[in-house]
C-alpha cells in the first residue's frame, strides 16, 4: 500500500489520501494503520461515499470552476480597483494564454487523480474482501457505484487533458500516457458494466451520489462529445442513454428554474440527477458568492461573511444581449441594478464608485479592467440569511433538463425531427408570463448564434474575429441560457466549433490545440514518462 501511497503523491503532487505524509513516509502514531484495520460492514458505506469528497473542491475560483467558466464566453473575472488581478491569472484564462504553470490547471490534476486513485483503492478494498459488505447485494450495487464514480474523474481528465495516464489497479508504477480514445473506451466500458447494478433509487438515501439515471447521464454525455475525444460519432447512443432516463418515469423538470439552486427542498427534487452536497458548516466549498459579489451586498443578503472587495466574476456583456428580455432566467440567474440592503437602504460604492448608488450595469470596457460596479453578478444559486464563505447550497452537476437538451441536440445532429419539441418544455417554466415565446421549432434551433461574437475595446466591438455562422448556433444559445455558472460552457463550445474560432470581450483565438489544457509542469517534473502535449512546449 506504501508504494501506491507514492504513486498518489506523484500524481497529485500536493496534499494527501490515505494518510501519507509529505516525504512519502508513513508517520504511525497509532498501533492501528490502514493495513492493520479490520473493516467491518459498518464501514462499508462511508468508505463508498469517501469516493465524493473531492467534489467538493471543483467550485473555487482557483480550480475547476474557473477553468470551464471563464475560458468561454459568458462569465469574466477582471480586476478592478479593489484587486482581483493576482498576477492575471483569471485574465490568461479569459484571453487562452494559460500555460503549464497556471495554478488551475494543477487544481484540476491533483483533484481529478485523487479522486480516481481513491477510487482505485477503495475498489481493491471491496473486491479482495478488506471491506466486507453488508450484504452480496450491497456489496454489488456499491462496487458499480465506486466504478461509475472512478468513470466521472475520468471523464474529466479526459475532457480536459485528453492524453494522460490511466491508472485502474494498486501499481506503483510510474505511468505513461494513455491515449484520449483509449480513456474513452475505458469509460465507456466501466459504465456499461456498471450501469445495470446501480441503484435505481432517485433523491432520498441516493441523493448526491451515482444512481443509474445519474450513470445514464454521465455516459449520455461521453456519447455527445465523443466526436471531440475520439473523432467518431455516437449521436444514436447518447439519444438511447437519454431515452432509458426520460422513459423511466423517475425525472422529471421542476416546475420553477430556480427550484434546483435553492438551499433547501432540493434533496427530493426529481430534476436533480447528480449533485455536489454542500454545508456551510459540515461541508463547505460553494463560494461562488464570496468571488462574484460586492462586499457591500452582505448587507443585502445578511450574510455572516463579506464578499471578496467588490468581487469579479460577472457577465460578458455580449452573452447578456442573446437573451430575450422576457426570459425570467435572467433575473434567475444574474443580480442587475441598484442594489439594496435588507431594510431598503441604497447602496453605495466603495472604491473608485464611494459614495455613489450600487448599480450593476451590463456593459464591460473590456476583460482588462472594470470599475467596482460594472458587470452582472451572480444571482443563480441562493445565498441565504447568515451564509458563512461557504454556502450551504448544493451544486447540481446533471439536471434533467440537460438529458433533454442532450437529445434535442443529437436529434438535430443526425437530421431527426423532435428536438424544438424538447428545448420547449424546457423553455416553458422560463416563459410562464410569455407563453407565446416558449415555443421553438426544429428549424430555429439550426440558425446561427445571437451572439455578436467580436473583440472589444472601450465598450465597443472593434474586431468582428471570425464571423463563420455557428451551426445550431440556436441549439447552443439555448445550452447557454440554461446553463451558465453550472460548469457546461467550454465543453460546449468545444464541441459546437467555436472554442479556439470566436473572439469575445478581450479573448482573440490562440490556437486549437487549446481545447485541451496542458499536463501540469510539476507533474512532468515529478513523473519522467509524462510528455507534455502538443504545443505546450515552451
Amino acid at each position: 500500500m506504501k508504494s501506491y501511497i507514492k504513486l498518489i503523491m506523484v500524481l497529485c503532487l500536493t496534499g494527501s489520501i490515505v494518510s501519507c505524509s509529505n516525504d512519502l513516509e508513513e508517520n504511525v502514531y497509532s498501533s492501528i494503520t490502514q493495513q492493520s484495520y479490520n473493516y467491518t460492514t459498518s464501514d462499508f458505506n462511508p468508505t463508498v461515499a469517501s469516493v465524493y469528497s473531492y467534489l467538493r473542491s471543483f467550485i473555487s475560483h482557483g480550480g475547476f470552476w474557473a477553468t470551464q467558466e471563464i475560458s468561454g464566453d459568458e462569465i469574466v473575472m477582471p480586476p478592478n480597483a479593489s484587486g482581483w488581478d493576482d498576477g492575471g491569472i483569471y485574465r490568461r484564462l479569459h484571453y487562452h494564454t494559460w500555460n503549464s504553470e497556471q495554478p488551475h490547471i494543477s487544481s484540476m490534476w491533483n483533484l481529478f487523480y485523487r479522486g480516481a486513485l481513491l477510487c482505485n483503492n477503495v475498489i481493491d478494498q471491496i473486491q479482495s474482501g478488506k471491506l466486507p459488505a453488508p450484504s452480496e447485494a450491497e456489496k454489488v450495487e456499491g462496487l458499480a457505484e465506486v466504478k461509475a464514480m472512478r468513470a466521472y474523474y475520468y471523464w474529466m481528465i479526459c475532457d480536459n487533458f485528453g492524453d494522460a495516464p490511466l491508472v485502474t489497479d494498486l501499481s506503483s508504477d510510474l505511468p505513461a500516457k494513455s491515449t484520449r480514445k483509449d480513456i474513452y473506451n475505458f469509460i465507456v466500458s466501466e459504465l456499461t458494466e456498471a450501469i445495470p447494478s446501480l441503484s435505481e433509487v432517485q433523491g432520498g438515501t441516493m441523493y448526491g451520489r451515482i444512481n443509474k439515471w445519474a450513470g445514464k447521464t454521465l455516459l449520455a454525455n461521453i456519447y455527445l462529445n465523443s466526436e471531440v475525444y475520439t473523432g467518431e460519432v455516437h449521436w444514436n447512443d447518447c439519444i438511447k442513454q437519454c431515452d432509458d432516463i426520460i422513459n423511466s418515469g423517475k425525472c422529471s423538470l421542476s416546475s420553477n428554474y430556480n427550484a434546483s439552486f435553492r438551499t433547501l427542498g432540493v434533496e427530493s427534487s426529481p430534476e436533480i440527477l447528480f449533485t455536489i452536497p454542500f454545508d456551510q458548516n459540515l461541508a463547505g466549498g460553494n463560494s461562488i458568492h464570496m468571488f462574484s459579489w460586492h462586499g457591500e451586498l452582505k448587507k443585502k443578503f445578511q450574510t455572516e461573511a463579506t464578499p471578496w472587495g467588490s468581487g469579479s466574476a460577472m457577465a460578458v456583456s455580449q452573452f447578456i444581449d442573446t437573451y430575450n428580455v422576457n426570459d425570467s432566467r435572467i433575473a434567475d440567474t444574474w443580480l442587475m441594478g441598484n442594489q439594496y440592503a435588507a431594510d431598503g437602504t441604497l447602496l453605495t460604492g466603495t472604491y473608485d464608485m464611494l459614495g455613489q448608488p450600487l448599480c450593476f450595469t451590463k456593459d464591460l470596457p473590456s476583460g482588462n479592467y472594470t470599475k467596482e460596479a460594472e458587470g452582472y453578478r451572480m444571482n443563480k444559486f441562493e445565498v441565504v440569511k447568515g451564509s458563512t464563505g461557504s454556502s450551504s447550497t448544493d451544486f447540481p452537476l446533471f439536471r434533467y433538463s440537460e438529458v433533454l437538451m442532450m437529445k434535442a441536440e443529437c436529434l438535430l445532429r443526425t437530421g431527426a425531427s423532435g428536438a424544438g419539441a424538447l428545448v420547449t418544455q424546457v423553455r416553458q417554466r422560463a416563459f410562464k408570463d410569455h407563453s407565446e415565446l416558449a415555443a421553438v421549432t426544429d428549424d430555429q434551433l439550426k440558425e446561427n448564434s445571437s451572439y455578436n461574437y467580436g473583440y472589444v475595446e472601450n465598450y465597443k466591438i472593434v474586431d468582428k474575429g471570425n464571423t463563420d455562422p455557428v451551426k445550431f448556433g440556436r441549439m447552443l444559445d439555448e445550452l447557454g441560457w440554461e446553463f451558465t455558472w453550472e460548469m457546461h460552457r467550454r465543453r460546449d463550445m468545444i464541441r459546437f466549433g467555436i472554442y479556439t474560432k470566436k473572439s469575445w470581450l478581450s479573448h482573440k483565438p490562440q490556437g486549437d490545440y487549446r481545447t485541451v489544457f496542458p499536463i501540469p509542469e510539476s507533474a512532468l517534473t515529478s513523473n519522467p514518462k509524462l510528455e507534455q502535449n502538443p504545443n505546450y512546449i515552451e
